[in-house]
């Protein structure tokens, strides 16, 4: 029969996967904002639902602020 240590080996610890809710958040806080289309992509939701979460951040109270970038599409970013 063999001894086994006290202290078994642990697992490295994991972080938990941002949360879409999160993702989408960090690309709309950047200086140029996020289009609708970096938002599906990043999130794989289709583009009424990507509407919809942003319906809920003016909801929560946060401002965001529409702009048109150079190359002709709309993006939204949100006002710090």
């Amino acid at each position: 029969m063999t001894e086994q240590s006290a202290e078994a080996p642990t697992a490295p610890a994991r972080r938990a996967a941002p949360t879409k809710a999160a993702t989408v958040e960090k690309l709309l806080s950047r200086p140029k904002g996020a289009t609708l289309t970096e938002i599906m992509e990043a999130t794989g939701w289709l583009s009424h639902s990507a509407r919809a979460f942003m319906t809920g951040l003016r909801k929560k109270g946060h401002d965001l602020v529409r702009e048109c970038r150079t190359s002709g599409e709309t993006s939204w970013r949100i006002e710090r």
